[in-house]
């Protein structure tokens, strides 16, 4: 893709699942990739992966709920590096199903500080860079919860939705400083944060993929190849888009 060679990517929750396969296609396409996440090992299995092929990787351990965790996270990009061209704010969790009464409040806080909170922590620290340099990509994750309702999940629905909102918004303020954002909105994708969901319950997982009209849920590699492209040159006029990549979940 174009554009990605020697610039600085940056990739939370990239210890796993879709942030790791966004990391190592970062690599692939010749990026400085830095993984923030609060997984040690599997961020430095991700960083081994990623130098075992001859890329570039590093790992700095990051809760993106703690605001001094994440500025320590963008700051020793720029020790590191000097810059900081891309962000895939990816970092995430699930919500214990339960109905909207059922949800505890320590749950509600639980979701919401890592899925929304997170996001919007890493825009603050990551904007002032990129304005300092004139330029920069940002693609948050958010989901098709973010653009449909859902039932029992009430806490995971509001923050994919406001996901959204913030990429819109920090999309309008930031359009003629030259930082483009976008979300990218993942359907059921085999990550271990699913499989932990369907717990190996075969009719739960075929209810799921009956979900999507192409049949089948998404690999991480699926979701990733759009995300680094929405950081590309060939995405230059994309701004405050939120792409559904979702087996066509949002188009019934």
């Amino acid at each position: 893709m174009k554009g990605l060679e020697g610039k600085v990517a940056l990739v939370t929750g990239g210890s796993s699942g879709i942030g790791r396969a966004a990391a190592i296609v970062f690599a692939r396409e010749g990026a400085k990739v830095v993984i923030g996440d609060v997984g040690e090992e599997g961020g430095d299995e991700t960083v081994t992966m990623i130098k075992e092929t001859g890329g570039e990787a590093m790992f700095v351990k990051t809760d993106v709920s703690k605001a001094d965790q994440v500025k320590t996270l963008i700051d020793e990009t720029i020790k590191t590096h000097g810059r900081l061209d891309i962000a895939f704010n990816n970092a995430g969790v699930e919500q214990v199903v339960s109905t909207l009464p059922d949800c505890t409040e320590e749950e509600w806080d639980r979701v919401i500080n890592i899925n929304l909170k997170g996001v919007w922590l890493c825009l603050k620290y990551e904007i002032p860079v990129m304005l300092n340099q004139g330029k920069g990509a940002i693609v948050n994750t958010s989901s098709v919860g973010g653009l449909i309702g859902g039932e029992y999940n009430t806490a995971y629905i509001a923050a994919k939705h406001g996901v959204v909102g913030i990429t819109k918004s920090a999309a309008l303020e930031y359009a003629a400083a030259g930082i483009r954002v976008n979300a990218v909105c993942p359907g059921m994708t085999r990550t271990p944060l699913v499989d932990a969901l369907t717990g190996g319950n075969e009719e739960l997982e075929n209810l799921i993929i009956g979900m999507h009209p192409i049949g089948r849920m998404a690999e991480p590699m699926e979701i990733a190849e759009a995300a680094v492209w929405l950081c590309s040159d060939e995405a230059s006029f994309v701004t405050g888009h939120a792409l559904s990549v979702d087996g066509g979940w949002v188009a019934q």
